[in-house]
Parts: structure tokens; sequence; C-alpha cells
């Protein structure tokens, strides 16, 4: 007997009508019948068995698909993707389990459903675990059971009470809540009115530091290493060796250990340490105080301005910064002392 075609889905409205006409013309299955056809399609792989077996449920996907109108895909490709979910079904069902073909495949077809609309849903990936799967199907029942129907952000309250429903993190409720509202270009204008030309990317604000505080940065930490080197270099090797081992390093070398490798006490590797440190410490300070009043130049007193006070004239100071802009509240580098106790 020669198989009738499966129904295609063309786009639009007549197409959809014009599908769900063409599959319930296909006739439904008793359960003695839907046995027979899955051993035959099962054991001998009878083709045409297995096609009166998925014809007869297509308007099983049908019926799923319609459920998931609400989030603005196309209905022909949330069906079709359904009856994908159905075609694997197909080839896992085992009949003898006891179960109807229906009971199996229902999950199959939601599977495929859902993971057409995670991939279509948005430019960005979202889904990507079973909580978040869980979070996009139902956020939108719980809020119309709590009746969040404002647009915007929830209550600290609704979402307190829909993480804890869910078993999900109040973080990822706030987060989905969001990206429920679609993809918005950076390019759309602030205003839909048309009347304004500001863009949302015009109020991206760039956390990264410029290129100045960059240039300062770096010659700060560049100075700092130079002050450290010169500094250790007035250390014997053995105190730099211990100096390094115990205040440089990232897993500072143990007393038991230095103290093996000199062959000295514990006690004599400590007090060398804290003789290292104390020379390094002096000779920064040395040359902090060096490099200080090279760094300040004094301004001529301005006769329109300045007024003397009591035969004492007073001096305007600037500090001078040798990189492109004066350093403030300069971040610690890498190579700052660390003190141990």
């Amino acid at each position: 007997m020669a198989r009738a075609a499966l129904p295609a889905i063309t786009a639009g409205e007549s197409g959809l009508n014009r599908y769900f006409s063409q599959i319930r013309k296909f006739p439904m299955l008793a359960p003695d019948e839907e046995y027979v056809l899955a051993k035959r399609d099962k054991e001998h792989g009878d083709r045409d068995a297995a096609h009166r077996l998925v014809t007869s449920h297509l308007r099983l996907v049908a019926k799923i698909a319609m459920g998931y109108r609400g989030y603005g895909l196309p209905l022909g490709e949330v069906i079709s993707e359904g009856n994908v979910g159905l075609m694997y079904a197909m080839k896992r069902f085992d009949p003898d389990k006891g179960f109807r073909l229906t009971t199996y495949a229902m999950w199959w077809i939601k599977a495929a459903i859902h993971e057409y609309i995670l991939r279509s849903w948005s430019l960005v990936k979202i889904g990507t675990t079973g909580n978040q799967k869980r979070l996009f199907f139902n956020l939108r029942n719980m809020k119309r059971q709590i009746q969040a129907f404002g647009e915007g952000d929830l209550r600290p309250d609704q979402v307190a009470t829909i993480a804890s429903n869910l078993n999900v993190t109040e973080e990822d409720v706030v987060s989905m809540n969001r990206r429920l509202g679609g993809d918005v270009s950076l390019n759309a204008l602030l205003n839909g009115d048309g009347e304004s030309s500001s863009e949302w990317q015009d109020w991206l604000v760039d956390e990264t530091p410029d290129q100045e505080v960059r240039l300062a940065e770096n010659e700060e930490a560049v100075n700092r290493r130079r002050l450290l080197r010169d500094a250790i270099g007035v250390l014997s090797d053995r105190e730099r060796r211990i100096f390094a081992a115990r205040r440089l390093a990232d897993d500072p070398t143990s007393l038991e250990e230095l103290s093996n490798e000199f062959r000295i006490s514990r006690e004599r590797v400590r007090q060398i340490e804290v003789r290292a440190f104390e020379k390094v410490r002096a000779s920064l300070t040395s040359a902090r105080q060096q490099e200080r009043p090279r760094n300040k130049l004094p301004l001529a007193p301005n006769p329109q301005i300045q007024q003397p006070c009591a035969g004492v004239q007073r001096f305007a100071t600037v500090t001078y910064a040798p990189s492109a802009s004066p350093v403030h509240h300069s971040k610690p580098s890498s190579l700052q002392l660390r003190s141990t106790s």
C-alpha cells in the first residue's frame, strides 16, 4: 500500500489551517493496533508501520505546540520542531514497557520545542543550565500567580517568592526577568517618538582606565621595581637569598628549609631576614627622600595676589610629576614588600 506523504507546513495563517485540516484526516490508533505497529517497526523496520504511527500522533504535536504561542515565535516552526521530537521518540520507543506512544513521545516533543525556543529567543545564549531552563519556562506562570503584571523589575518580596518556589537563586530570577523582555539594540533611540537623537549606546560607561591612568600606573610600577632592585643590591648574597625566599616569593620558603640550605639555625635565618628587611626599608626610604626635593619646584610670588604677613613671605609650591598625569591612589605593585609576623 502506498504511503501518503506527510503534510507540509506553509507560512501564513492559511497554511496552518490547511495543515490542521490535513492531519485530522489521519485516524487515531487503538492500543492493540499501536502495539502491533510498534513491534513491526522495532523488530522488522517496517516503514509503513512507522508512517502510520507518526501520522496518527501529528495532532498530539500540534496540540503541544499550541501551548507555546506566547513566546512570539512562528507557530509553524514550533510544530516542525515538535515533529522532530516525535521522530526521536519513535526510534527509542519500546512497546514492551507497557506504555502508550503518546505518553512517551510527549516528553521528547516538549524537549525539542524547548531547545528550539531557547535557541531562537535571544541572540545571547540562555538556558545553559537546568535551573535556568526551568526558570525560563515557568517564570511567566509564577508572575501570573503572584499577580506581578507590571513592567520592569520585580519587587524584592516577589523575587524571593519566585526563587523559593522554583528553587533558584534570587539573582537568577532578576536576570531572567530582564532577559524575557527580549533583545534591545544599542542603536535604538532613547525615546521612541523620534524627537531625541540620543541612542542607548551613548549612555554606556567605559569602566576601563584611560591611557593617561594606565601610563601613570605603568611608570609607577617601573619606578617601584627600580627602587626595590636598587635596595636589594645593598644586601649580601645570603641576605638576598633569604629575603627573596621569605618576603618576595608567592609561596614563602619555610625557616626549616632555609636553615638546612645554609646549615644554620632557624632563629639565625629569622634574624637575617629581619635585618635584610630593615636594610631594604631604609634604602627605599632614603631613595624616596632623595627624589622628593627634585619633584618640587618653587613658584615665584605674585605681587598682585600674594600679601606678605608680619614680614614673612609665603611661597606656593607645586609638585612636579614625571608621568603624563598625577597619580592618585595608585594600586600596589606586585613587588610591594610583604610583612611577616
